[in-house]
C-alpha cells in the first residue's frame, strides 16, 4: 500500500489553500525582515519563518543526537532537496554555505542573504575568494553553519563524492567539523522507496545520477513544494554522527573521510524499518 497521497482535485484544492496560506505568511514576515539587521538576530527568526513553511507543506521532523558545543562548529551532511533549507534551522539554528546560483533566485535568495547564507561561486577560478568567505564566516559567528558537500542536490539512492575544496580551511585549524546524515521517510516513519522519493520530492532531474532512478519531471523550487503539499508531506530523519578525528588530513583525505561517514549511516538507515 503506497503512502504517497494521490493528486486529485481535493487533495490539489486542499494544497493551494496551503500554499495561499505560505505566501500569505510570507507577505506579512517581509516588512519585518526588511528591518531586521543581518546577523545572530535574523538567523535566529529564521527558525521563525522555516517553521510555517515546514507546517503548511506537512513536514515531520525527527532528530537524533545533539550538535557538539564547541564553536566554530561546521555540520557537513548529505542533500536530497530544497527541504533541507528548512528543517536544519528549525532543528539546530544555525546558517548555511550555499552555492552562489541561489542568490540570483527572486525572493529566495534576498530572504537567504538576509538569514545569515553565505553564497560562493565554486568555480576552481573563484576558490580562494570561496575559501577565505568560508573560512572567515565560520571563524566569527557564534552559530553552527551547515554545509553540503555534494555540491548538489541528488535523487536519494545514494551520497554523492564530497567536493574537497571547500575543506582546505579545516586543514590545521580549530574549526570542528561534525557529519550528519539525512533521510527521508513517510510520515507514518515506514521507509520510502528509491522511486518515490526521487518522482515526488527529489528537487530536479539531475542526468548526472550515478544510481538510481531520475523523477518524469523537472520542478521549480515553489512547484517542488506545491507538489510536497499535494502528496501530503513527508518526514525528515537528522541522526547526528561522532565527530571524527580528521588531524593530519589534507582536505582531499577529509572529504573521502566525511563522505564515508554519512554515506554508511545514510545507507543503513534509509530502508531500515522502525522497531
Amino acid at each position: 500500500m503506497t503512502r504517497i497521497r494521490r493528486q486529485n482535485v481535493f487533495t490539489t484544492a486542499w494544497a493551494a489553500l496551503r500554499f495561499a496560506l505560505f505566501w500569505i505568511m510570507v507577505v506579512l514576515q517581509l516588512p519585518l525582515i526588511v528591518l531586521m539587521p543581518r546577523g545572530r538576530i535574523s538567523v535566529r527568526y529564521m527558525r521563525i519563518f522555516m517553521w510555517f513553511l515546514v507546517a503548511l507543506t506537512g513536514i515531520k521532523i525527527r532528530v537524533h543526537g545533539r550538535l557538539e558545543s564547541h564553536r566554530p562548529l561546521l555540520v557537513i551532511t548529505n542533500h536530497i532537496s530544497l527541504f533541507e533549507i528548512a528543517t536544519y534551522p528549525i532543528a539546530f539554528g544555525g546558517s548555511f554555505v550555499a552555492k552562489k546560483d541561489i542568490e540570483s533566485w527572486p525572493l529566495v535568495g534576498w530572504v537567504a542573504k538576509k538569514f545569515g547564507v553565505i553564497f560562493v561561486d565554486r568555480r576552481p577560478s573563484h576558490a580562494a575568494d570561496a575559501l577565505r568567505v568560508v573560512q572567515e564566516t565560520v571563524k566569527n559567528v557564534s552559530y553552527p553553519m551547515f554545509l553540503f558537500p555534494e555540491g548538489t542536490t541528488t535523487n536519494g539512492a545514494y551520497v554523492k563524492r564530497f567536493k574537497s575544496t571547500l575543506f582546505n580551511f579545516v586543514e590545521n585549524s580549530d574549526v570542528m567539523v561534525q557529519p550528519v546524515a539525512m533521510h527521508y521517510r513517510h510520515r507514518d516513519g515506514t521507509p520510502m522507496s528509491d522511486a518515490d522519493l526521487a518522482e515526488h520530492y527529489a528537487y530536479f532531474n539531475n542526468r548526472d545520477m550515478e544510481q538510481g532512478p531520475l523523477c518524469t519531471r523537472e520542478r521549480s523550487a515553489f512547484s517542488q513544494i506545491f507538489h510536497a503539499m499535494v502528496v501530503g508531506g513527508f518526514c525528515v530523519e537528522i541522526t547526528v554522527l561522532p565527530v571524527p578525528s580528521l588531524a593530519g588530513m589534507d582536505r582531499k583525505q577529509i572529504a573521502a573521510a566525511l563522505h564515508k561517514i554519512v554515506s554508511d549511516k545514510y545507507m543503513e538507515l534509509k530502508d531500515k524499518k522502525e522497531k
